[in-house]
């Protein structure tokens, strides 16, 4: 199982940040977008191969806009 946002999901090990992403409706051009697993900031250049372990703790950060 992997943690999804602080929250358990049905996202299964060796999946990919990228389809986690298409999960979200967030395209992997998206600005303003970081992903973060296990603590650590993900370049984007691996959104599209890098595997989820199991209980892996992703974070997905959308940046806003506003005061």
């Amino acid at each position: 199982m992997i943690v999804l946002n602080g929250q358990q999901s049905d996202l299964r090990a060796g999946e990919t940040v990228a389809a986690i992403l298409a999960r979200l409706d967030l395209p992997l051009d998206a600005r303003g977008v970081a992903v973060a697993v296990d603590g650590e900031v993900l370049p984007r250049a691996q959104w599209a191969s890098f595997a989820l372990a199991e209980h892996a703790h992703v974070e997905v950060l959308t940046a806003m806009q506003g005061g």
